[in-house]
């Protein structure tokens, strides 16, 4: 029989456990308006954990058979119909929202809120926050700005909130970090041809790292400071936020996306802006 050294053991066991990937929960889930690029959102995020080897995902996605909104002329029935089904499919994703449960959050060491909206039916906000104050990852894209705009706390983690967004438009992004994983390939400003651009409430840039800026308003002009994209630390966790994100062409690189506006090096450079952002929340990359 042979014996090896303690020591060789724990240096074994170190690397074993240095190389598992981590393990991300991403949730693509609305209560209010959908984007038609969250399945893009969902196998480009999916793609970059088995590419890059870091990490893998699971989702919380949406339950089929949301009911249509009926329309405002509809008969007192038509709508008694539309909120009893309504009902019923929220239970249904209720459910499925038990992933976000402290329990089950505890085999995960991030969450992906993808183009979330609306008022999700978690179980327990106040815990989702303390789990990711605890140290754990919170990444959001998009329209995860447009979430739960009834929980202050929400923000307070996220550190800002959806107000409002104008027409689609080509803009330059500039870079305030260009060392940061998440923006480290963009250079000192990032020219894209259409994107829609998301303003906000409640954010104070004192309390986060700006990643990407707009040193003008994209709707007027009128220069000043307007975020596209930032970090923060959150007690022993961290957030990263990106709002670019809506159009299928930002996000997914296939040269065969129909009315393709953005090049495809565009998108290969958004995936690394978001790879980046996981990698940093994860630990698993520092400023370069």
């Amino acid at each position: 029989m042979k014996f090896f050294p303690v020591f060789f053991i724990t240096v074994m066991t170190a690397v074993t456990l240095q190389a598992a990937p981590k393990k991300l929960l991403m949730v693509t889930t609305t209560t209010s308006f959908r984007h038609t690029s969250i399945p893009n959102l969902e196998k480009v995020v999916e793609q970059l954990g088995k590419t890059s080897g870091e990490f893998t995902v699971d989702f919380v996605r949406q339950p089929p058979g949301e009911p249509q909104r009926p329309k405002q002329d509809a008969s007192d029935e038509e709508k008694a119909a539309y909120n009893s089904a309504r009902a019923v499919w929220l239970e249904t994703l209720r459910g499925e929202l038990n992933k976000l449960s402290l329990e089950s959050l505890m085999n995960y060491d991030g969450v992906v809120f993808a183009s979330t909206t609306g008022d999700l039916p978690i179980p327990d906000m106040q815990g989702l926050i303390d789990w990711i104050k605890a140290g754990h990852s919170f990444i959001g894209i998009h329209a995860a700005s447009d979430t739960f705009h009834r929980s202050p706390e929400f923000f307070d983690m996220l550190g800002g909130e959806f107000e409002h967004h104008g027409p689609q438009v080509g803009v330059e992004y500039v870079n305030q970090e260009p060392k940061h994983p998440a923006t480290a390939y963009l250079g000192n400003k990032w020219s894209v041809q259409k994107e829609e651009i998301y303003q906000f409430k409640h954010y104070d840039p004192a309390k986060v790292t700006d990643l990407l800026i707009f040193d003008k308003n994209p709707e007027t002009n009128a220069p000043g400071h307007f975020p596209a994209s930032w970090c923060k630390q959150f007690g022993a966790g961290k957030v990263f936020y990106t709002a670019i994100g809506h159009r299928e062409d930002i996000i997914d690189a296939s040269p065969d996306l129909k009315d393709r506006r953005n090049p495809v090096e565009t998108s290969l450079a958004y995936q690394k802006h978001v790879l980046g952002g996981i990698e940093w929340t994860l630990g698993l990359a520092q400023d370069k």
